[in-house]
């Protein structure tokens, strides 16, 4: 039986299996070949922890981070939509509750606004 996302630690499964996704994906695996999993995962944990948490734990800036990488590495509507695709399916295999949707809503809220600043 699947739980509602409770803490940190959910979301750290959560993240992990997605990016264990991401790695071998045919569509943005090629935009990760080259992450140092060490420095990246806790920062995600951080940004997740605090997007669904409210626990200021991440003081990044995502928007400029993947403007930088768009000059260096063009994204594209699919890729937007595949990441979509992968996080919202990983959370429906592992979660269901409140908060498992709230992540699902503010991954494509997150995903929409960055692509219409980024691409469109």
């Amino acid at each position: 039986m699947k739980t509602d996302i409770i803490g940190r630690s959910d979301l750290e499964i959560l993240i992990n299996r997605f990016y264990d996704k991401v790695k071998s994906d045919p569509v943005i695996g090629q935009f990760f070949a080259h992450v140092n999993w060490d420095k990246h995962l806790p920062v995600m944990y951080d940004f997740w922890e605090n997007t669904v948490f409210y626990t200021g734990g991440y003081m990044g800036n995502p928007l400029q981070i993947h403007q930088a990488f768009h000059k260096k590495h063009p994204l594209s509507a699919e890729h937007f939509k595949q990441w979509q695709d992968l996080f919202l399916a990983t959370v429906d295999e592992l979660f269901k509750g409140e908060k498992a949707e709230l992540a699902k809503q503010r991954a494509l809220s997150i995903s929409t606004v960055m692509q219409i600043k980024i691409i469109n």
